[in-house]
């Protein structure tokens, strides 16, 4: 980045627009997902963790490593597996023999980088998907009596079988209230399926360029947390969440402190990326489903009616229109 780009990263106008350039060129590398690619680059505004449910092939791994090559990020890529242990992840204490004997050494795990993609993470044992809880919230590393920082930005993308495979586990509570947003991917239309094999497997690849890096980011971080948010907007946000705890016949619980400020967060990003400097009605809305559909827990009469989360939601927006 050039020192007169450096002397621009104050401009909301500027650095919005270069976020938009890096949605343009995520774009040339993956077919359809236009909101999807949007969602994940709103929580990265933020420093969200996205959590993508899709069943296998569907391209969420390659959507990854385009961001990190996009946003010139370090990336690693972990594979959950049963087997996996918690160690795979943060890496372990090992004994390093030199002149004056022995010492421990501690060897980073591949939690260390910018970006993880953490792949098929419920495949996992709960211990082992335990060792991410806190990386992602705390963005530190514990081993033994050792704390490690990690280098900022740091995003954890994590993909998800839907849960009615075989050998999957269930995420525990705890571990998806950390994920910013829960990103539904869904099979491709005829002609994005048309575009994706003539992209993969013809002659239509495409180099993807880095557009900008952490430096960037992490400034652009600054400019959305600095958008203000009206007071009757925040009225109409919070009312949204304690409305999951209200007295409803399929939610048998409902949203964290967490999803609040997640949701404020998002709505500020999306007003940001934009071009706005103020936060809408609007935008509560459109990022309600994301930030909520994985923080509520449908009762039992909301699962044997098949009633979804994304429609409790739907329902609980209709009726608290401003």
């Amino acid at each position: 980045m050039s020192e007169l780009d450096r002397n621009r990263l104050q401009d909301p106008v500027y650095m919005a627009q270069r976020i938009a350039d890096c949605e343009a060129e995520i774009q040339k590398g993956i077919i359809g997902q236009r909101e999807i690619i949007r969602q994940v680059i709103l929580a990265m505004l933020t420093g969200g963790n996205v959590l993508l449910e899709g069943m296998p092939g569907l391209g969420k791994t390659r959507l990854v490593s385009t961001i990190g090559r996009v946003f010139d990020l370090s990336f690693k890529r972990i594979q959950f597996t049963p087997d996996l242990m918690p160690s795979d992840v943060t890496g372990t204490n090992i004994i390093v023999k030199n002149e004056k004997g022995s010492s421990f050494s501690f060897e980073r795990g591949p939690i260390f980088a910018n970006l993880i993609l953490a792949d098929e993470i419920n495949r996992a044992t709960p211990k082992t998907q335990s060792a991410l809880l806190e990386a992602m919230q705390e963005h530190t590393v514990t081993v033994g009596n050792d704390s490690h920082r990690l280098e900022e930005p740091f995003f954890v993308l994590a993909t998800q079988n839907p849960i009615e495979n075989e050998g999957t586990y269930p995420l525990p509570e705890a571990q998806l209230d950390r994920f910013m947003f829960k990103i539904l991917v869904h099979f491709p239309s005829k002609e994005e399926l048309r575009g994706i094999v003539t992209l993969t497997e013809g002659s239509g690849a495409v180099e993807i360029q880095k557009k900008l890096n952490g430096e960037g980011l992490l400034a652009a971080r600054a400019l959305v947390n600095q958008i203000p948010v009206a007071d009757a907007v925040m009225e109409y946000l919070l009312d949204i969440v304690m409305e999951t705890h209200a007295a409803n016949p399929h939610i048998r619980e409902g949203a964290s402190p967490r999803a609040a400020q997640a949701l404020i967060r998002a709505a500020r990003a999306k007003a940001f990326l934009e071009g706005r400097l103020n936060v809408s009605f609007q935008d509560v809305e459109k990022m309600a489903p994301p930030v909520l559909r994985h923080r509520i827990i449908p009762s039992f009469d909301a699962i044997s009616e098949g009633v979804a989360e994304d429609v409790i939601i739907q329902r609980i927006l209709d009726a608290k229109k401003p």
